[in-house]
């Protein structure tokens, strides 16, 4: 197994290292970081922290997330135009969407 690296923190005496990746990170490690690195490199995603199981990267999405269970698991919402758009979407979340839902790129595992 080989060791996980940590994204650049936005904390610079590192007291806070393990918080949630922005995009503006992600974009700094692709532009920074990861710019010598293949392009046929596979990109794989981690079940959980822990490092058990993993999936290649397969497909994304923009939506909303909002913790529900705990600070780091949650669920994801629609976007409020997909909302409008489409009764039948609407239906699902009769409560509506929580006040703490944000805006998220969402990536999906293959499996």
């Amino acid at each position: 197994m080989t060791d996980q690296q940590q994204a650049p923190s936005p904390d610079p005496d590192g007291e806070a290292p393990d918080r949630p990746l922005t995009l503006a990170v992600l974009r700094h490690l692709v532009r920074k970081e990861w710019k010598d690195l293949p392009g046929d490199m596979l990109v794989v995603l981690s079940r959980d922290a822990g490092g058990n199981f993993f999936s290649p990267f397969s497909t994304y999405s923009v939506s909303r997330y909002a913790p529900i269970h705990s600070d780091l698991v949650g669920d994801i919402f629609p976007l409020p135009e997909e909302l409008t758009a489409d009764q039948s979407l609407r239906e699902l979340y009769p409560d509506g969407i929580p006040d703490t839902a944000l805006p998220a790129l969402v990536l999906y595992p293959l499996g």
